[in-house]
Parts: structure tokens; C-alpha cells; sequence
């Protein structure tokens, strides 16, 4: 994959150069009468990045996408893409940009080489029709009429549109849902090597291995807001590394570990202890010497760093309870 321009999460500042940033969003707010589905939130995006928008139902994220696509101004606070106001400025932008939306909006009794032809008399510089089902895949399905098409090969389509133009940025809103795994892999391949070329991907999704796989970098979003952000092991470093086991008898106060809390944690659920911790390899030590001097067996003794699932549901948990 491309090497990764740097990126930075912040809600303002100074406007950054358009040859290394495809998409600035700086305190944007988005509202509907009175409902607020977007919060001020900030993030951007370098030529050639694959960046991730991560949430539960509700957080934001298509709302986001709709903004920068240039579907709607925004409320408050600055978008930019490719240097532009996608609102304002849409027809400087909507030909460099490609869109896969949710759900597909094609004509079932079309062939797929009808479909991409439809397309192409209005798509300025579009590449041939064998070319782009070439990159898709889909050049053996060319005659086949779309409401033939298999979910995957429908999502294939899709993308087949949206690069039609040879967009510098790419909006995918949940591009893969509903597909069995070999089909969501097949676009996956498909995406890696469409970064590989330069172009820039803005991609939402609740697949979090999904986000894992492609992504430069990645936001979680709850409420409208930006909880999270950064690369996938910022994410992951933000959150300590957690020992658990199992010990009858004993409370977080017996353990070795005193009052200090400062770099540790420490939760009990049942007889299953959990210490999360910024120093791991001194406090695992400090466990297992104390543990051994009272001959002590730490039963399902277990030392790993959270997943992603495991913060993305801390996230949504602990928002919930704010709320």
C-alpha cells in the first residue's frame, strides 16, 4: 500500500495545501429542524489515504459523507475537497469524485455493459467499458442483465460507476454489506488497488476488521462526535494492556499494587481480575513474584492489548451512559 501523507484530527486552523490534502472537514455541525446529527467535529484526509469513519447507527457518518459529497451545506463550520466547497463549488468538484452509496439505484433490465454505456455518455474522460469491468472483474458478465447479477457482483457495479470518471476521491458508504465474506474480500482487493494508485478513499463501514484491513487511519463516531482518531495502533496504544485471571478469595485491595492507580486499573467481575495497565511487563512481574511467594495459582492467566471491537464498544457504552 501507498506510503501515508500525515494526517491530523482537529475541529480549525490554517487551510492545508491541496497537493498533499484531499479532504478538510474543520467544526462541522449538521442539523435537521432541531436535531443536531453532527456535532463539530474535525478530520483530514492526504492524497492517496484510505480513512475510515467507524459508529454505530445514528453516530453521523453518512450525514458526514453527504456533506462532503456536496449533497448539503453544512450548518456550520468549513469543508473542503480537493480544495473546494463541494456545495458551493460542486461543479468544480462532482467530476473528480466518486460515489458508492448505500443501496444501488440501477435499471434491472439493463445488461451491465448497457449499464456502464448509460453512464459513460455523460461521464467526462471515462475510461472504455472493457476496462473498467476489466478492474471490477465483471468483463465475462458484460451481457448479463443487472437483475442477474449475484449481491457481489451488484457491488462490483457499483464501484464500476464510481470509477468510471477515474475519480481523485472516492466516497464508499457501507460498500461491502450484505456480502458473504469471499465477495466483501474480492472488494477489498478491489479497494487496496485503487489506493495504490493514488486515489483517496473516504470509506464508512460497521465492520471493524474491515476498517483494520484498509485503512491508514480511522474515526470512531458516536452521537455526532469524533470520540477517537488516529492510526490504527494510536487507537489501540490510547487503551492499556489488560492481564486477567482468575482468583478465588481476593480483592482488587489484596493484590500487589497498593493505591497507586495512576498506571493501572484494576476491575473484578466474579473471580476474574482485570488490571489494565501502561507497564505491563513491571506490573505482569510484580503479580507473578507475589503470586509465587503465597503460592497462589493465577488460573486462565491471559496478557493481550484491547481490539478495536473491544474500544468500539467501550466507546459506544461509556457515550451512552454520558448521555
Amino acid at each position: 500500500m501507498r506510503s501515508a501523507t500525515a494526517v491530523h484530527h482537529r475541529s480549525g486552523g490554517t487551510v492545508c495545501d491541496v497537493n498533499t490534502t484531499a479532504i478538510e472537514v474543520h467544526g462541522l455541525h449538521q442539523k435537521y429542524g432541531d436535531f443536531e446529527a453532527v456535532k463539530g467535529i474535525g478530520f483530514e484526509v492526504g492524497r492517496g489515504q484510505l480513512y475510515a469513519l467507524l459508529g454505530t447507527n445514528g453516530a453521523g457518518k453518512t450525514t458526514t459523507l453527504d456533506v462532503l459529497e456536496g449533497f448539503h451545506a453544512p450548518t456550520g463550520g468549513r469543508v473542503r475537497v480537493l480544495g473546494h466547497d463541494p456545495f458551493a463549488e460542486r461543479a468544480q468538484v462532482r467530476h473528480r469524485i466518486g460515489i458508492v452509496h448505500q443501496e444501488a439505484g440501477f435499471y434491472k433490465d439493463l445488461t451491465v455493459a448497457e449499464t456502464i454505456d448509460a453512464w459513460r455518455r455523460w461521464t467526462p474522460h471515462a475510461l472504455e467499458r472493457r476496462e473498467v469491468l476489466g478492474r471490477v472483474g465483471l468483463a465475462h458478465r458484460e451481457q448479463v442483465r443487472v437483475s442477474q447479477l449475484s449481491g457481489g457482483e451488484k457491488r462490483r457495479l457499483d464501484l464500476a460507476l464510481a470509477v468510471l470518471g477515474r475519480p481523485e476521491v472516492l466516497f464508499l458508504d457501507e460498500p461491502t454489506t450484505g456480502l458473504d465474506p469471499e465477495a466483501r474480500r474480492n472488494v477489498w482487493e478491489l479497494i487496496r488497488g485503487m489506493v495504490d494508485e493514488g486515489t483517496t478513499v473516504l470509506l464508512t463501514t460497521h465492520y471493524l476488521d474491515e476498517a483494520e484491513q484498509l485503512a491508514h487511519r480511522l474515526a470512531i463516531m458516536h452521537g455526532g462526535r469524533i470520540v477517537t482518531e488516529g492510526t490504527l495502533a494510536e487507537v489501540l496504544g490510547r487503551r492499556g494492556t489488560r492481564i486477567t485471571f482468575r482468583l478465588a478469595g481476593f480483592g482488587p485491595a489484596d493484590l500487589p499494587y497498593g493505591s497507586d492507580l495512576v498506571k493501572r486499573s484494576v476491575e473484578l467481575s466474579g473471580e476474574e481480575f482485570t488490571v489494565e495497565t501502561d507497564a505491563a511487563q513491571e506490573d505482569l512481574h510484580t503479580l507473578l513474584v507475589w503470586a509465587h511467594e503465597r503460592r497462589i495459582e493465577l488460573g486462565t492467566l491471559e496478557v493481550r492489548r484491547p481490539s478495536l471491537e473491544e474500544i468500539f464498544l467501550d466507546v459506544a457504552e461509556t457515550e451512552k451512559v454520558a448521555a
